[in-house]
């Protein structure tokens, strides 16, 4: 599949360019609507009235990138031809970005905000991206009923929504983390796609994973420290519901393990394990907030974006080691595919010890934590 490496990446060409030319106007319309964060409470401390709804530029680049795919022709003729799965996109993302604009400029209840969610990705399952089969070690393939398959892939999506929007907390974070979640997800997808996993239905991982890489860069030129524009719940769960989908459409037929011994054997691993960092943090969230007796939905400061800032790091600094530990983990993961793991285990070891002395380095004693300008934990989760 390397060979569609180049109309791909026209797609995430496309997607980068039109959502950095847009945001500039959403964050004009965003201050008209008055979808602006201001530091006006002790968990919002940075200094300046930021506009938000940044989601909406995302999805003008994803709207963007479906177009030029479409006009492209090979190698995404038969996608668009034989299934539904671009239309399933497009349906669930128009859905989730409504609800996150509806947050963004009233703030919903978290059920309300969860329900949005399930909509969602409901609408992405109705138009045909569902998990039909896993593969269980030991077992063999299990053929999942409707009954199951549905709930099952819900639940997927609407964890993997809440996970890039927890970890959505300083300035751009999630964008970056989610560009390289993508990327090693795009070239697991290349690397394996062609090898009968899908039982001859096109998927569109590929399409999808390019497009999310895109939009996530094109954001950065207005989102990294200090951010000019935030991208809100809009987008957050825009960029999460769309990782979600690349993943489910990628495992959803696959009737066998991938070329790979590792996570072939388990492909639902796979889109979890690129996005590690996000969910571990939720993961953390969930329990801290359990033994702590508080409500899942009431956000705090014991995310690791928190963490390393009370640790001494500066703001970009904290941001850069998330992305160096968001790398190592994504690639690391999918680097069976292509380097057989006894020899590429070494070399992850070597990375991680690389990862801690960064992570150390950002002991400051007797110094101010500088503050944090991106929003503060006005995120709620849901799963």
């Amino acid at each position: 599949m390397y060979q569609a490496f180049i109309p791909h990446l026209v797609v995430a060409l496309t997607a980068a360019v039109v959502t950095a030319g847009v945001t500039p106007f959403v964050a004009r319309l965003a201050r008209r609507l008055g979808a602006i964060d201001t530091p006006n409470d002790a968990r919002r401390v940075h200094r300046q009235a930021v506009p938000t709804l940044g989601g909406l530029a995302m999805f003008a680049g994803l709207l963007a990138a479906l177009a030029v795919a479409a006009l492209l022709g090979d190698p995404f003729n038969e996608l668009f031809a034989s299934t539904s799965e671009p239309l399933a996109v497009l349906v669930g993302c128009a859905v989730i970005v409504l609800v996150g604009i509806a947050d963004d400029l009233v703030g919903l209840p978290p059920t309300v905000k969860l329900a949005g969610q399930i909509v969602a990705a409901l609408g992405v399952v109705l138009f045909g991206v569902q998990v039909v089969y896993v593969w269980v070690p030991g077992v063999d393939i299990v053929a999942l009923s409707s009954d199951l398959g549905l709930p099952l892939t819900i639940l997927a999506l609407v964890a993997m929504i809440n996970a890039v929007n927890l970890i959505d907390g300083l300035d751009g974070l999630a964008a970056g983390v989610c560009v390289i979640a993508a990327v090693a997800f795009f070239l697991f997808a290349a690397a394996t796609e062609g090898s009968g996993l899908r039982e001859g239905v096109p998927a569109s991982a590929m399409l999808v994973a390019a497009a999310v890489a895109g939009i996530g860069a094109g954001f950065l030129v207005h989102n990294w420290h200090p951010a000019r524009i935030f991208m809100g719940d809009t987008g957050a769960m825009l960029l999460g519901l769309l990782l979600g989908t690349a993943g489910v459409s990628y495992t959803a037929r696959s009737t066998s393990p991938s070329n790979t011994d590792f996570y072939g054997s388990i492909p639902l691993l796979v889109p979890v394990l690129v996005l590690a960092i996000p969910f571990l943090d939720s993961a953390f969230a969930i329990v801290r907030r359990a033994l702590q007796r508080r409500p899942l939905a009431v956000g705090d400061r014991g995310h690791l974006h928190h963490l390393l800032l009370a640790f001494g790091h500066s703001h970009r600094r904290a941001v850069l080691v998330l992305y160096y530990w968001s790398a190592l983990l994504a690639f690391g993961s999918v680097g069976p595919t292509f380097v057989p793991l006894v020899r590429l285990l070494p070399w992850l070891l070597v990375a991680a010890g690389v990862g801690l002395a960064l992570t150390a380095l950002g002991t400051r004693t007797g110094r101010a934590q500088e503050p944090v300008t991106e929003l503060e934990e006005r995120r709620t989760t849901s799963a």
